[in-house]
């Protein structure tokens, strides 16, 4: 499938402040280069066009890769994800966070095959807390409106619009690891183990 035919943009989730992990998520190269770019790059091979998600303005280092800053602010990957769709709303928006060190293309392109055009959204469900994961997730152009709506009533919270709706296409992943979030420094080592023993699974190959 051609992106194209995919008719779907991805958007890096890259502007939190990183607070329990102590510095920025983003900028950690789990793969030989800052997972921002890394995770960048899966998309760019899945998706019509690219953008890193940033809260606020900032020089950009690298010109490889187009900068999309949140247009509603204070609200998290809420107003990142409402940011993209007031960029274009007439497209989906793949969404993915910058603090998955396990995903990799096949899980994406397992989603992508089972997106639901019929539904606002189409996502995982967790293997880690078993609730859907809104941060690995294709929005629909419908979902814009649905957002909105839940903000007009005090949601901030992704995960709550998938959970509170109805209309949303939840599949099992193939590969629980792939949606591991690293967010403090236990999760770092934790998962930093696992790449090692891929890596010497792969080297004895």
């Amino acid at each position: 499938m051609s992106n194209k035919e995919n008719n779907i943009n991805g958007l890096v989730l890259a502007g939190g402040k990183s607070t329990r992990m102590g510095r920025d998520k983003g900028s950690i190269e789990w793969h030989g280069k800052e997972q921002q770019y890394y995770i960048a790059d899966l998309l760019m091979t899945l998706c019509n066009e690219v953008f890193i998600s940033k809260r606020i303005a900032e020089e950009q280092t690298n010109n490889n890769y187009e900068i999309l800053t949140d247009t509603y602010t204070g609200i998290g990957p809420y107003g990142a994800i409402l940011s993209a769709f007031k960029f274009n709303p007439t497209i989906a928006w793949l969404v993915v966070a910058c603090d998955l060190p396990l995903l990799d293309k096949k899980t994406l392109e397992y989603l992508i095959k089972n997106r639901n055009l019929n539904s606002i959204a189409t996502t995982f469900h967790s293997p880690h807390d078993n609730l859907p994961e809104p941060l690995i997730t294709i929005w629909e152009p419908k979902s814009f409106s649905v957002l909105l709506s839940y903000l007009d009533n005090g949601f901030t919270c992704p995960r709550k619009v998938l959970i509170k709706n109805d209309n949303v296409h939840i599949i099992q992943p193939q590969n629980a690891d792939a949606l591991m979030n690293v967010n403090t420094p236990e999760d770092f080592t934790q998962a930093e183990n696992i790449i090692n023993k891929e890596k010497q699974l792969h080297n004895a190959r």
